[in-house]
């Protein structure tokens, strides 16, 4: 600690020891002190916020303040920001700030961290970071230079303030952009994940302890004639667990259309309205509409926020068997295949003409692509109908589809039945993503999602079939071992977990 004050001419490492009571040196205090903008880079805001972390953040504090009594930690101190390395007597006034303390341990990093809270101008913000720079002194030991994309997080788990399943729930968090993303991404945020995939880890541990002494120790110590039987019950416990992690898996395998979106295909003949009841569930004009068929000639794709879900609308060019125009055919081919690859059809059916009257509608809905598909069938325009003919339309529609959807009755001139569809579309959602009905799902990373299937249930389904084969203990042991250390991987216990840090903290912004 003596050459800390050496280098800082500060004592203020000292203090702030002695006011934890005990002394804490994160596994990053050899790195260089980092600091970056965490507010987005805009020309005109209220508030930037700067981060600093390292070892270096005191000494930045009283270089940049001009103060030597230390800062009380943990507490918001307004303070002028200067220029540093200028004469003392010149003001050189960059900011008046915000200024806060963590100290290491209990920060976000681990480390002692420094938050400026400055104006929200581009100017200020450049110059507090430009003076902030220019502190790195290699010379003396002062190393400072700006952070790297997710450097702050990566510091974090490194000093073990988060696992990797947490590191990731903060990414998806500050991702999230509709209510069901952020409800779905609790798990990983607030721990339970990591509960999880460590009672798992536990669960497999104790398992192949077990096998290990049948390895081991069988022949030394006289237990041959219950080794079948300790492997037996290595197996039944092992299939329980497989069963839990296969519908955790199943739930976080649907649930990540919170995280993508519901696509959405709207389907229908040509001047049934699609593009009109794109506009009205957008309360916006997406599409072109009017009066002429064929106006749609490509795909139109809008992402909404529907009731707090994100759901991916596909406005479709009309859908006939008797055009001769090249450029419409083009456009219905291009329909079918995004019907094809949506995960829901919606049918936009004209009430106004009785039904649907191009059989091609049929045909394409009770094909082989579109069989297991979810259909939600919108009968359009019935501020046109009376109420008698539209319960006639809506029995045979009904018949037609042998009862594989309901049949909604909207008007997107009156509105009349956009609440319902709405009700209907968000209904669907919920079970195609599994969603409960306290609205709970559970949205793990695409990383996590690869290493369940390709690493954890890889190491199961070949550890129950080595059983199976042989009692093969020594391959089924291995097989164990496999799966442990996927989990491990998950977490970022792995050993080998160097080799995902990069992917992980990569796509996260800079200054988080």
């Amino acid at each position: 600690m003596s050459h800390f004050r050496q280098v800082n001419g500060l004592n203020f490492r000292v203090n702030l020891i002695r006011s934890f009571h005990k002394q804490f040196t994160p596994s990053t205090f050899h790195l260089p002190t980092i600091y970056a903008l965490a507010t987005p880079p805009v020309q005109k805001s209220a508030i930037a916020v700067i981060r600093i972390s390292g070892s270096a953040s005191g000494y930045i504090y009283h270089k940049l303040t001009r103060r030597k009594r230390d800062p009380t930690p943990r507490m918001m101190l307004l303070r002028n920001l200067y220029k540093p390395n200028e004469n003392i007597l010149t003001q050189n006034l960059l900011d008046q700030a915000l200024v806060t303390l963590f100290p290491g341990p209990h920060s976000f990093t681990g480390e002692d961290s420094l938050e400026l809270y400055i104006h929200g101008g581009t100017a200020v913000a450049q110059s507090v970071l430009e003076a902030i720079g220019k502190l790195n002194d290699r010379t003396n030991n002062i190393n400072i230079r700006y952070a790297e994309a997710g450097e702050f997080s990566k510091r974090a788990f490194q000093n073990q303030k988060f696992d990797l399943t947490e590191v990731e729930g903060i990414k998806d968090l500050i991702d999230a952009e509709t209510e069901s993303q952020r409800n779905s991404v609790l798990s990983s945020f607030s721990g339970s994940n990591k509960k999880l995939f460590e009672n798992w880890r536990s669960q497999l541990v104790n398992n192949e302890a077990q096998l290990t002494a049948i390895i081991d120790f069988g022949d030394d110590n006289d237990i041959d004639s219950d080794n079948y039987k300790i492997f037996s019950n290595v197996e039944s416990s092992v299939r329980i667990l497989k069963r839990d992690i296969d519908d955790f898996v199943k739930r976080v395998d649907r649930a990540h259309l919170l995280q993508s979106g519901l696509k959405l295909a709207l389907i229908g003949e040509p001047n049934v309205g699609k593009s009109s009841l794109l506009n009205t569930l957008a309360k916006d004009d997406v599409s072109i509409v009017s009066n002429i068929p064929g106006t749609t000639r490509d795909t139109i794709d809008r992402v909404m926020d529907l009731e707090g879900y994100k759901i991916v609308f596909c406005d479709t060019a009309g859908i006939r068997g008797n055009t001769e125009d090249e450029i419409e055919q083009i456009g219905i081919e291009r329909a079918m295949l995004k019907g094809g690859r949506s995960d829901v059809c919606v049918i936009v059916v004209d009430s106004s003409k009785g039904g649907i009257t191009d059989p091609k509608i049929i045909e394409l809905v009770n094909s082989e692509m579109f069989k297991d598909k979810p259909l939600l069938i919108v009968l359009n325009k019935i501020d046109l109908m009376d109420s008698e003919k539209i319960n006639i339309i809506m029995d045979h529609l009904q018949n037609t589809f042998k009862g594989r959807s309901v049949v909604l009755p909207v008007s997107c001139n009156t509105g009349e039945g956009i609440e319902n569809l709405i009700t209907g579309l968000i209904r669907i959602f919920k079970d195609l993503a599994l969603v409960d009905e306290q609205n709970n799902s559970i949205t793990v990373s695409q990383r996590i999602r690869e290493i369940l299937h390709n690493d954890v249930l890889y190491g199961l389904d070949s550890f129950l079939m080595a059983k199976k084969l042989g009692n093969d203990v020594v391959m089924a042991s291995e097989d164990l071992k496999y799966a442990i250390d996927g989990i491990g991987k998950i977490t970022g216990s792995h050993v080998g977990v160097e080799e995902v840090l990069g992917v992980v903290f990569s796509t996260f912004c800079v200054g988080k």
